[in-house]
């Protein structure tokens, strides 16, 4: 943003003066429940199985292929790059091994990334009654031992 451009509402870093202080609801825990809760979605229990399973399922061939890649990437004796490679070979196909190998990790990051992204998308489910307690029930924790 430059000098000579008009100031719009909201686009700037200093805090408004007519928004509500949540400072007292912060210091009581009451804001992070508030965000908590709006992000979790409450679903049937078989919906919620299905989604955990398939997640968890996607998550974990992601990640394993993933790291696959990057090992396709980094090792001249892997199997999956040798395959590739022969794969590529087969169809005429003559890629130099520095561009196959960036191709390689690219890719296996993006997998990685991808998986992680899908567990923690599967993790905002759950079932109705699931979580703590204190979540569902208005009372105040009292952690005071």
């Amino acid at each position: 943003m430059t000098d000579t451009e008009p100031t719009t509402a909201g686009t700037s870093n200093e805090p408004d003066p007519a928004a509500p202080d949540d400072s007292a609801g912060e210091a009581s825990g009451e804001t992070g429940d508030r965000e908590r809760r709006g992000r979790d979605v409450v679903v049937p229990m078989r919906l919620y199985k299905t989604v955990t399973v398939f997640s968890t399922l996607i998550a974990v061939v992601s990640v394993v292929f993933g790291f696959m890649l990057l090992d396709a990437a980094t090792l001249s004796v892997s199997f999956l790059g040798n395959f590739v490679r022969g794969a590529l070979a087969a169809v005429g196909l003559g890629v130099a091994d520095g561009i196959l190998s960036t191709v390689f990790a690219v890719v296996g990051l993006s997998m990685i990334a991808f998986g992680a992204g899908v567990y923690v998308i599967g993790t905002r489910f759950r079932a109705r009654g699931m979580g703590k307690s204190q979540e569902d029930s208005g009372e105040e924790s009292s952690n005071d031992g």
